[in-house]
């Protein structure tokens, strides 16, 4: 049943037979049998069929729902078992906003000298994207904003304050400035990350907090697209400090302070709250305060 119910559920994420069997490991009739058999189980037809996949039935919306718990439940209690027999092990899969993707090494740092049997898997995801991933069990845990929109039902460990600077090659007219108004950074030609991300967001209200709004000549969802046109040096934009050093450009560009607001905007791990948690997500929220702790985090 659990191996039916994992096909299935690759069978919905990828929405194509041939892939989903490519990410199960089988091959494509063996899948094919496999959900028609679960069909025949549960007595419902759950996937529309013609010459190629077309959705799930009404009935194959709910029934994935129950088989992302089951299989996500079933992962828990084998991880807590091998555990058990033989230490912490198996596979973390953490979805990381593009901004927090410099701070991962942290984690994954403490985890390989703790447990060094654990591999991972990191992605980029967008915050909303995150939660949503959680939710529907995909990943264990995400590293995302905290504050300033809703983060859902999930359990928050925080971690750093993204703080924010302008990012100018040497060239710019800007890199003799050792801090920069937001009024005057709107003034600029900006290359930004898109809108649909959530940093993005939160400097776009910045701007409208002093009354002005950005000059955005060209957006994208790709940091490395950001540094490679502020290397040009006919463009600026804005980044946190963390991703700024973790580049490693220091020689080639400015990071200029911006002026207020300088409180910053939290970043943390969230985690479903689920009770028991599987070990490797306590492993991870233990690693989580351990950081915490070492860089005395004012959460206030």
């Amino acid at each position: 049943m659990i191996s039916k119910l994992e096909f299935f559920i690759a069978l919905a994420r990828t929405r194509h037979f041939g892939r989903a069997a490519e990410e199960c490991g089988v091959t494509q009739p063996t899948l094919s049998a496999g959900i028609r058999q679960l069909e025949d189980q549960l007595g419902v037809l759950l996937v529309q069929r013609g010459s190629r996949f077309q959705g799930l039935t009404p009935e194959g919306e709910r029934v994935l729902i129950w088989a992302r718990k089951i299989v996500a439940d079933t992962r828990a209690l084998r991880d807590e078992m091998r555990e058990v027999r033989s230490g912490l092990s198996g596979h973390l899969r953490l979805a990381v906003i593009p901004t927090a993707l410099a701070f991962t090494p942290k984690i994954t740092e403490i985890f390989k000298k703790r447990h060094p049997e654990v591999t991972f898997s990191i992605r980029s995801a967008t915050s909303d994207q995150i939660l949503e991933l959680i939710e529907n069990f995909e990943v264990d845990a995400g590293l995302t904003y905290l504050g300033g929109e809703p983060v859902g039902r999930v359990q928050t460990v925080p971690l750093y304050r993204e703080r924010y600077y302008m990012l100018v090659s040497r060239q710019h007219p800007f890199a003799g400035r050792t801090r920069v108004s937001w009024e005057d950074a709107a003034a600029v030609d900006l290359c930004l990350l898109t809108t649909d991300m959530q940093n993005r967001r939160i400097i776009d209200r910045h701007f409208e907090e002093v009354g002005t709004r950005p000059r955005a000549r060209m957006e994208s969802n790709s940091i490395v697209v950001l540094f490679s046109h502020v290397l040009s040096g006919e463009w600026a934009t804005i980044l946190p400090a963390g991703v700024i050093e973790a580049f490693g450009y220091q020689n080639r560009v400015r990071a200029i302070e911006l002026d207020r607001p300088e409180s910053g905007h939290l970043v943390g791990i969230v985690t479903a709250p689920r009770d028991p948690a599987t070990p490797l997500v306590r492993a991870l929220l233990g690693a989580a305060k351990s950081i915490a702790d070492k860089q005395q985090l004012a959460i206030s």
